[in-house]
């Protein structure tokens, strides 16, 4: 199962009042856990940076003034999140945001299944503060490095969160090994251990030659004759 754990930052509140996306980030889970691969990418907005929003992430127009508009990166960013389910802290900001953008380049609007880790959290801890720096302090997760917002940090960190918010690292790992299990088949999983010291028998000699006499009435094609050999070269 795939999923991708997704931010971004923005030049203000609104797409609809003309605020731009400045950056995206992404993180891939397999099965819930991190694979290591990601999509970071910073935006040209085509116009201004309100000082308010300079504030929260730290991106200057002089800075954003020689990276890629949006239309030159939808097709690597809709490339890279396919149609797997997104991972968003506040989905209804992203989702509005990416959507307006994907518009204005003539592109459909995104119809992946979204998971709102908000909502999630608001779930799972009625009444408590659920802003991805209050869940990293529940959880004990170390955000030390966010200083300022930024799109991969956040997909980072939410990752983690996540991951606590459906039952922590061990339900995760363990889900993991399920599915590679299941994803060998059959015919690929490796060869079943076997005991360096058998068991001891648990029948009597008595009750051995019985059994014997009972196979040798059935005559050479008794299935049995299989699993007498196996006993015997064992012992």
């Amino acid at each position: 199962m795939r999923e991708i754990v997704l931010d971004t930052e923005t030049t203000g509140l609104s797409a609809a009042n003309g605020d731009r996306i400045v950056e995206i980030g992404c993180v891939e889970l397999i099965n819930h856990v991190p694979t290591g691969r990601h999509y970071h990418v910073y935006i040209n907005p085509e116009r201004d940076m309100p000082e308010e929003a300079f504030r929260v992430h730290g991106l200057s127009e002089d800075f954003l003034r020689d990276k890629p508009k949006f239309s030159a990166v939808a097709g690597e960013f809709a490339d890279f999140i396919g149609d797997d389910t997104l991972i968003i802290h506040n989905a209804p900001f992203d989702m509005g945001f990416l959507n307006a953008e994907l518009e204005w380049t003539g592109r459909s609007k995104l119809v992946n299944d979204v998971i709102d880790t908000v909502m999630l959290a608001r779930k799972i801890h009625p009444g408590a503060r659920v802003s991805l720096d209050a869940l990293c302090k529940h959880y004990g997760i170390d955000n030390s490095r966010r200083a300022l917002h930024g799109a991969l940090l956040d997909s980072e960190i939410l990752a983690e969160v996540y991951l606590e918010l459906i039952g922590g690292r061990q339900v995760a790992l363990a889900l993991s090994a399920e599915a590679e299990s299941s994803a060998r088949g059959a015919g690929n999983r490796p060869p079943a251990r076997t005991r360096p010291t058998p068991l001891p028998a648990r029948l009597t000699a008595a009750e051995k030659q019985a059994h014997a006499g009972f196979v040798a009435e059935m005559g050479d094609a008794a299935v049995w004759l299989k699993y007498e050999t196996v006993e015997f070269e064992a012992q």
